[in-house]
């Protein structure tokens, strides 16, 4: 399997640990899709990483389809359980941490991409409210407990870790920690993996 990325992307982040932590062996091919020299579109018609090339040349995208076939290629380290509550809790976890990326991103893009004069605070204030409400809803939902859901690490710990992680890394201003300590104990806790220390944004 080959899988096309960049180093700084959070939802390739997810990916890669998802790898690391079920063992799968992959060739990581960088891919710039800024780049006018990118290829990107002729495996993934949306111009997106990360996409996963398999062995008979089939392409896989977004994140959250490789994440969930992924987990199927081996019994180590069962990251979705097969089926019923748990199994949801553990997608709905993935789907505010990935909707949290998604507001920031666009935040990013919005502030670096846009000329200032056609820039809207309005649409950054709105963006900045959902990853505020977002990472609130991760503390409370997490409480007191180790993992997001269960006993041991899930895909809910992976998609909240690697969303932690990148809003640390592109906004080091935003002080998550100093109101959410348990979400601080937990993305630390995920910090000490091999998977996690392998896979750092740049």
């Amino acid at each position: 399997m080959k899988l096309l990325g960049s180093l700084a992307s959070p939802y390739v982040r997810k990916v890669r640990v998802v790898m690391a932590e079920k063992k799968l062996e992959y060739e990581f091919v960088l891919e710039d899709v800024w780049s006018p020299d990118s290829t990107i579109s002729e495996a993934n018609p949306l111009g997106k990483v990360p996409c996963l090339i398999m062995e008979d040349g089939g392409a896989m995208f977004d994140s959250r389809v490789i994440v969930e076939y992924l987990d199927t290629m081996s019994p180590v380290g069962k990251l979705i359980p097969a089926s019923g509550r748990e199994r949801a809790s553990v997608k709905c976890w993935e789907a505010l941490a990935d909707g949290v990326l998604d507001a920031a991103i666009l935040i990013r893009l919005e502030t670096l991409l846009r000329p200032e004069e056609k820039r809207s605070d309005e649409w950054v204030s709105r963006q900045h409210g959902k990853v505020r409400s977002g990472i609130k809803a991760m503390a409370s939902a997490l409480g007191d407990s180790a993992y997001c859901v269960g006993t041991h690490i899930s895909l809910a710990d992976i998609a909240v870790g690697c969303a932690l992680g990148w809003i640390s890394f592109r906004f080091p201003e935003f002080d998550w920690r100093g109101d959410h300590p348990g979400l601080a104990r937990l993305l630390e806790k995920l910090s000490d993996r091999q998977s996690f220390r392998d896979t750092l944004p740049v």
